[in-house]
């Protein structure tokens, strides 16, 4: 199998997550999303499993439809953009409709902005206004970096899109949140193609359906290569998978490598 045919979704029960990236930027190419790795990274570590993460246009009505699916199937939704000052910043209004809510200005949010905007010696205008409007309900997440905050609801985290605001909010964000158990992971590379091990992999992974193996090939100097990755809760038998893996790299006479660098 390749990359994108992997069975990422855990078999095992845990807290889990979904992060929707909203922006025709990031649909168009004109912007690289950096968040979706920050966000998994921190989450895991809290034993939070990202399963799913969507892009989703400056649309409302797919926002409003995607948001209320997934909220509704996954334990925490993290959205990231749509929440600035422009016409176009049009997550908060979206969040409110689906949650069947009004938009308000959040009276702390609009303490804090003020006077953020009196110490730059700057008008606080009513684009800018718009960045202290929340959903009846919500409460506010903190913007150490420029003040504006974002805003919780229910289990919908509502953050800015740009990489240094998002990550100063998630940290603000992880310490409220119930995690669970972390997952443990094991790699073992080899200089081996991936069509030559895969029926024995899908073997082994049937074996060990509370396994979720992954086949992640690549090509190096010696040539066509793969690395094999287990992930589990279950230390004891991620370590008999490993154990497997190793074995069975040996008996096919394939040695095993370090992975090449990208």
């Amino acid at each position: 199998m390749n990359t994108s045919q992997e069975t990422m979704l855990l078999k095992t029960e845990n807290v889990t997550a979904c992060m929707l990236i909203i922006g025709n930027e990031v649909l168009s190419g004109r912007t690289q999303d950096k968040n979706l790795s920050f966000l998994s990274t921190c989450l895991g570590e809290i034993g939070v499993d990202m399963r799913e993460a969507r892009i989703i246009p400056d649309d409302p009505a797919t926002i409003i439809d995607t948001l209320n699916a997934c909220r509704a199937r996954f334990d925490y939704v993290f959205t990231t953009g749509g929440i600035g000052p422009t016409h176009d910043d049009i997550t908060a209004d979206c969040v409110a409709e689906a949650f069947d809510v009004p938009l308000e200005y959040h009276p702390e949010a609009m303490a804090r902005l003020t006077a953020h905007y009196e110490a730059m010696g700057a008008e606080f205008n009513e684009a800018r206004q718009r960045m202290a409007r929340i959903p009846r309900g919500g409460g506010l997440i903190d913007n150490p970096v420029s003040t504006a905050p974002g805003f919780v609801i229910e289990n919908v985290y509502v953050m800015a899109g740009v990489p240094k605001i998002m990550q100063a909010m998630v940290e603000n964000v992880l310490p409220t949140l119930k995690g669970g158990e972390q997952l443990a992971s094991i790699t073992v590379t080899a200089q081996v193609p991936e069509g030559q091990i895969a029926d024995e992999m899908g073997a082994l992974q049937g074996e060990y359906d509370d396994i979720n193996l992954g086949l992640y090939p690549f090509y190096g100097p010696q040539g066509a290569g793969v690395s094999v990755v287990a992930r589990s809760r279950d230390k004891p038998r991620l370590a008999e998978v490993e154990e497997k893996i190793r074995a069975y790299f040996v008996r096919i006479d394939a040695p095993l490598v370090e992975r090449p660098a990208k």
